[in-house]
């Protein structure tokens, strides 16, 4: 007896116009008989230098209505069932109501010397700390439950602070696992700007897991001693494919697939993937808040993702961060298109799809 989700496979036209009453990508799956949920998560409490990431998730979910669903390796994606949940109005609501708390207290920590408002602006440390520790835990649990549902999630933010909970959640069905970061930035400040879960600590926050055997970051072209140093002295945990290096071998004419296969060398069977849009060259993502000359193309990155997965390895989840909307929608069309592709890309992994021949 056929079913409501085989009916909906069966009517959906995957060539029709994105209708924006349905899902995100114009999708007609519910949370429930998706795959694969996508969760928003409109945060960016500790961002230090332009706003508007909060407003990401829903730009892309706007965006999403203009990709087309296609892939010439993924012809049948959609049919494994992907969803996006509504984002959740009280971490926006807090989200800003704490960024002009953080913003004036990152404003006096760089005026450098007292002011009558001192003593107010000391006190948002601890309180932007506790709700950053809770937004931890309620992601921890929500990313959770869908895991022990069997669905696959990415993250959607937001700033980078934000997959912290998800990393803390899979860590604790996962013995061991690697990060691949696709990033601009290192991410290994402890506590930047005295916020313990600032979107500059991401990855310091993440090495406290023991589960996370690797961390490999890519595309990292701005970071500052300490973190270098912490790379130093890794013993090997970090391994780092700064931009210079990435760009030296372009120029000694190395292919991108040699370049990947050492990428991909350094990371064990289980893989995160952690993408942060800046990763990317800044033309494809200038409304994002900490914008660095370089970075990889569109295609470079989509290769790199298919060469790990054609690898054997199964990335066991993933997010997005800094999409900001900036000035035109230039920004979320690259958003949507990349997280589309993320999604579709750790399902074959976890066997939730077959390359080249639709739903397994």
């Amino acid at each position: 007896m056929a079913t409501a989700l085989d009916k909906k496979l069966a009517d959906f036209d995957p060539n029709a116009l994105g209708d924006s009453q349905g899902g995100v990508y114009g999708l007609p799956f519910t949370i429930d008989e998706a795959q694969v949920v996508i969760v928003p998560v409109p945060w960016e409490v500790t961002v230090s230098y332009r706003a508007g990431t909060a407003d990401g998730p829903e730009a892309i979910r706007d965006a999403s209505l203009q990709v087309d669903l296609y892939d010439p390796d993924l012809p049948d994606a959609w049919r494994m069932g992907l969803a996006m949940e509504e984002a959740d109005d009280k971490v926006a609501k807090l989200s800003h109501d704490l960024r002009p708390q953080a913003a004036a207290y990152i404003g006096w920590l760089e005026e450098g010397q007292p002011t009558a408002d001192s003593a107010q602006h000391a006190a948002a440390l601890p309180a932007i700390t506790k709700q950053g520790l809770e937004l931890l835990n309620y992601l921890k649990q929500k990313t959770g439950a869908y895991l022990d549902a069997g669905k696959g999630v990415v993250l959607l933010g937001g700033d980078h602070s934000t997959p912290l909970g998800y990393l803390h959640a899979l860590a604790e069905r996962h013995e061991e696992f690697g990060i691949l970061q696709i990033d601009a930035h290192c991410d290994l400040r402890p506590a930047y700007e005295g916020f313990e879960y600032s979107h500059a600590s991401i990855m310091y926050n993440a090495l406290k897991l023991p589960q996370v055997k690797k961390l490999v970051q890519v595309g990292i072209r701005d970071l500052c001693q300490q973190e270098a140093e912490m790379v130093e002295h890794s013993q090997g945990r970090i391994a780092m494919f700064h931009n210079r290096f990435l760009s030296d071998e372009r120029f000694a004419k190395k292919s991108w697939k040699k370049v990947c296969g050492k990428i991909i060398a350094q990371l064990p069977q289980k893989v995160y993937l952690s993408f942060d849009i800046d990763g990317l060259d800044p033309k494809l993502c200038p409304g994002t808040g900490t914008p660095v000359p370089g970075g990889l193309e569109f295609e470079e990155a989509l290769y790199l993702i298919r060469a790990v997965v054609r690898s054997g390895r199964t990335i066991i989840g993933c997010d997005l961060n800094e999409v900001a909307p900036g000035d035109t929608e230039w920004n979320a069309i690259v958003g949507a298109r990349l997280l589309y592709s993320m999604a579709n890309w750790m399902g074959v992994s976890q066997g939730r799809l077959t390359e080249r021949g639709g739903e397994k």
